[in-house]
Parts: C-alpha cells; sequence; structure tokens
C-alpha cells in the first residue's frame, strides 16, 4: 500500500531551535526568569527543556548574528513513519537530506516549508532522567516541580509567519498528516491564518499571514502553565525583571488559550499561555472566522496590538 500521512503519524512538536544575537542574555532569561533547565551544551548551543518536558530538550538556543528560527523538529510516532514520511515528501518532489542527529535524538530528515521555513523529522530520542534530589514522587511525572522563575510545564506549540498562508496550511495538512483546527478567511478566499493539531490539542502549529512579503519568519513561541493564575504570576515576574510585555494577560478567541506576550533579549517574540481546548471530536470540522470577527479583537474586546500583525523575526 502506497503511504500517505495520515493525523498523529507526527506524535507531537519535539523542540525549537531559536537562533540569537545575544546568546548570553536569551539564555539567562530563559533560565532564570522563564525557569528553564538546562540540559547541555554543545558548541554555539544550549540545550533548555521544561520541568514537565519528558524529552532531554524542547529548546536549542544558538549564536547568530540574528534573531529567527534555526528549525522546528516534529516527532513522528515511530521508526517506521519517519521513513515512510521522509520517503514520502522525497517522491512529492520536496528537496530533503539526512542528517545523524543533535544532542538527545538521532538521525533526522531535515526539509523546507514552502514558505522556507526549516523543519525537521525525527524519532529516536532520549528521555530526561532527573538527578537524583529533582526525582518526583509522582512517578507518571519526568521530574519534581521546581519553583524557579515563571516554571512552565512545558513546551505547547509554534506559530510561523508565512507570505502564503495557503499553501503552508497545505502542505501541513496533505505531506504531514496534521488536522486543521480554525482559520482565518479574508473575502475573496485570502487565507490570513491557519491553525494546525497533530495531538487532540486545539493547535500545535499556527500559521499567519506575513504582512511584509517577507518569507520564512518566526512570530513566536509558547510554553504552557497549568492555569491562568499561573500567567498573571508570570506578568509580575516579567515586570518585577524590567521585561516588555507586548500584550496580554488576555484571552485568545482562537484556540481559547489564555495568553501573554513578551520579547526575548535576542529578540524572539516569547508566549506563556495556559488553558485551550481538546478535540474529542473524530468528525471536527475547520471553525473559519472573519474579517468582521477578527476585528473584534481578542475574546473580550482587547484589540490585537499592531506590532502582532507586523513584528517577526529575523
Amino acid at each position: 500500500m502506497t503511504y500517505r500521512p495520515s493525523f498523529q503519524d507526527i506524535a507531537h512538536v519535539g523542540h525549537v531551535e531559536l537562533f540569537t544575537p545575544k546568546f548570553e542574555e536569551s539564555v539567562a532569561f530563559f533560565k532564570n526568569i522563564v525557569g528553564l533547565h538546562e540540559s547541555g551544551r554543545s558548541g554555539s548551543s544550549v540545550y533548555l527543556r521544561a520541568w514537565g518536558d519528558y524529552a532531554r530538550y524542547t529548546l536549542k538556543l544558538t549564536a547568530s548574528p540574528k534573531a529567527g528560527l534555526g528549525h522546528l523538529a516534529l516527532r513522528t510516532r515511530s521508526a517506521e513513519v519517519l521513513e515512510s514520511m521522509a520517503g514520502f515528501l522525497l517522491e512529492s518532489g520536496v528537496a530533503g537530506e539526512w542528517h545523524d542527529g543533535d544532542f538527545g535524538h538521532g538521525r533526522a530528515f531535515r526539509f523546507l516549508s514552502p514558505d522556507g521555513h526549516a523543519l525537521e523529522l525525527y524519532f529516536a530520542a532520549e528521555r530526561f532522567t532527573p538527578a537524583q534530589e529533582n526525582r518526583a514522587y509522582f512517578k507518571n511525572q519526568p521530574q519534581k516541580y521546581i519553583a524557579h522563575g515563571i516554571a512552565p510545564r512545558r513546551l505547547d506549540h509554534i506559530n510561523l509567519l508565512a507570505d502564503d498562508v495557503r499553501a503552508c496550511r497545505l502542505f501541513f495538512r496533505d505531506m504531514l498528516g496534521m488536522r486543521v483546527t480554525e482559520q482565518i478567511v479574508f473575502p475573496e478566499e485570502q487565507e490570513m491564518g491557519a491553525w494546525l493539531a497533530t495531538t487532540l490539542k486545539s493547535y500545535d502549529v499556527a500559521i499567519t499571514k506575513d504582512h511584509s512579503g517577507a518569507h520564512g519568519r518566526f512570530h513566536h513561541l509558547t510554553y504552557f502553565m497549568d492555569s491562568r493564575e499561573d500567567v498573571l504570576r508570570a506578568a509580575d515576574i516579567l515586570v518585577e525583571n524590567n521585561v516588555f510585555i507586548e500584550t496580554g494577560p488576555h484571552k485568545h478567541s482562537i484556540g481559547q488559550t489564555f495568553f501573554l506576550y513578551c520579547y526575548e533579549p535576542g529578540g524572539n517574540r516569547f508566549e506563556i499561555g495556559a488553558g485551550g481546548y481538546l478535540i474529542l471530536d473524530p468528525e471536527w470540522q475547520p471553525v473559519v472566522w472573519s474579517k468582521e470577527e477578527r476585528a473584534k479583537g481578542q475574546a473580550w474586546g482587547l484589540q490585537t496590538v499592531s506590532t502582532f500583525h507586523t513584528y517577526g523575526t529575523p
């Protein structure tokens, strides 16, 4: 039987690499203010994870002249799916190549989205093993909760900017098997945003219109908190550390997540989020929002700040 990607062939967003021109400042931000834990270093990169992430790392920070997305890594549900999906992409005319892997994971297949974002598929991955003093009493947790900084539980999702949202939506749906959960469509079928899931969450990858006409830019990365109160506390921690809050705390209509956006020292946008919804309906159809509906702002009327539509890295 000829392989075709299907829903949940990609298990989840595995990790994200961000470039930063202020490497030490970015590392200090994510470790001391956000509260991520360092798993290792190699060359000009440091590897970080939240206390609830099962993998060795979920964020790779790499020193670079410019900020932006290094790559988005997606873990497949099996080694067989990895081989099949890579073969399917190549047979479909998507240029890509294998490499031997990185810190914490095995061989991976690298390729580009239609807009030029660097993407990676992998399966073999090391699980995080905590030091004795950080082992959890609850055996179903990767380590105990450590109340340092904001202390998010886990990596949640990524938002990519794209000049052609439709092309990217179709690529993530048809080439990678993701489910489209919500969309923004303006008059004359102009697609302005698409939200896709590879898990039962409301979304794992978002693609929004890049009004600058650029390609391959990064919008934001999100780590997940257990409650809205945690996001409010994160706001206090950020202002106490003189970190500019771009917008929020507030609630998105799309995805139903409670949000807060700021910038890390290298210039990349970073979100702390909570909530959202699960999709248990096997017959779910994408929810489509119009221009008029989006003009109403976020869930409780807060207008979307202008920089949200214009700022991206690099």
